[in-house]
């Protein structure tokens, strides 16, 4: 088991590897109606382009895992980078929204390529409840980045122009490749193994893809309260858009506490065990929500999404170590598996759900139920 030298400055660079998706999405955010005025086109056509790059995220990650098993983490994270800072470059000079497209969805692909690049670096190094603690950690400091990325982009279209978005998304790809080239050892050991025999191995390992499939249905609920949260605190509540992101920046907050929490939690008690405590608390919390969905109040609503949050931190991590744990080999096949199946199947039960129209909290709070109880199901069959 190797050990980063400098392990603080291992869990930040791999924090900012693993925070291209985040930073792509959320940086992008509030220049989507001036790039709409640029192009003179409805607002939900540049919104597509949200779709799109998750799609483009995905496959790249189906081709960055066997990049990544066979030149190394970081020949892999270099490669995508310097990609996904090219291709932001290129979206500026877009003469047409079917050029930003293209564009967006090449930045995503090489986005995907970079990010598998983190989770194997760190199985590369940590195995157990130790790549647990270290997988929380990256996901600590990496939930700086929902919080800070709107703001960078708000500022940007503040002062600039939407342009200046994916300029600062690309010097921030390239300054991280500079620091990765630099600092970064290369941990991976290379197996003379075929990519479809990698794949099979990863894709028919039957205690792997319980814990993957976890993570997917829980990344699912997440997404859900994320895409709510706009229309429960502005519409519902009536509250402005300016005070918005206090609301929305309280349970990210939370979320970062029980992350810290969940690391000395894994000192006394294993993965599994936390995982299936919190995703039960899930439940419950899920129940009580449904049943009072039709009169709850703005502090019961603050309550019940900043618990359910919460508990986010005891799965992410712990889930995502106990997948990559069958695979020393080949961890970033499996690490690509574990994204497209986090955005995939995470997208597609969100979508779903989100696709009634509902005034009230009715399918939000349905929706949680089902997929806690889901998760929950899945894992009790879970054996190491």
């Amino acid at each position: 088991m190797r050990k980063s030298i400098n392990h603080i400055y291992f869990i930040a660079l791999v924090a900012i590897l693993s925070s291209v998706a985040p930073m792509g999405v959320d940086a992008y955010l509030p220049s989507i109606p001036e790039i709409s005025r640029y192009f003179d086109v409805a607002i939900q056509k540049i919104e597509l382009s949200l779709s799109i790059f998750l799609i483009g995220f995905a496959i790249g990650q189906i081709f960055g895992g066997p990049i990544s098993d066979r030149f190394g983490r970081r020949v892999g994270s270099i490669v995508g980078l310097i990609g996904f800072g090219i291709f932001s470059l290129l979206i500026i000079f877009s003469t047409s929204i079917y050029e930003l497209w293209l564009y967006r969805f090449l930045e995503a692909f090489f986005g995907g390529i970079t990010v598998v690049n983190a989770a194997a670096a760190v199985r590369d190094r940590f195995e157990g409840e130790e790549a647990a603690k270290v997988f929380s950690l990256v996901g600590l400091v990496r939930s700086l980045a929902p919080l800070l990325a709107p703001v960078f982009g708000s500022a940007i279209v503040h002062f600039f122009t939407w342009k200046e978005v994916f300029i600062f998304l690309a010097i921030y790809a390239w300054i991280t490749a500079f620091f990765i080239y630099k600092d970064f050892p290369e941990s991976f050991t290379y197996v003379k193994q075929g990519i479809f025999d990698s794949y099979k191995k990863v894709l028919t390992h039957k205690t792997a893809i319980k814990a993957m499939f976890t993570l997917a249905f829980s990344f699912g609920g997440f997404f859900i309260i994320i895409a709510k949260t706009s229309f429960i605190y502005t519409e519902y509540f009536g509250f402005s858009t300016t005070v918005f992101p206090l609301f929305f920046g309280i349970n990210f907050i939370i979320l970062m506490i029980m992350i810290r929490l969940n690391v000395k939690l894994l000192q006394k008690y294993k993965a599994i065990k936390i995982t299936k405590s919190a995703i039960f608390i899930q439940i419950l919390t899920a129940i009580a929500f449904f049943l009072a969905h039709d009169g709850i109040g703005l502090v019961g609503i603050m309550l019940t999404l900043a618990v359910y949050m919460s508990m986010m931190a005891f799965v992410f991590g712990n889930t995502m170590a106990m997948a990559l744990e069958f695979f020393p080999d080949n961890a970033g096949v499996a690490a690509g598996v574990i994204g497209v199946l986090q955005f995939g199947v995470g997208s597609i039960i969100s979508s779903i759900a989100l696709s009634f129209e509902d005034s009230t909290f009715f399918t939000i709070s349905l929706s949680l139920v089902i997929i806690s109880i889901s998760s929950f199901l899945i894992l009790r069959t879970y054996k190491a």
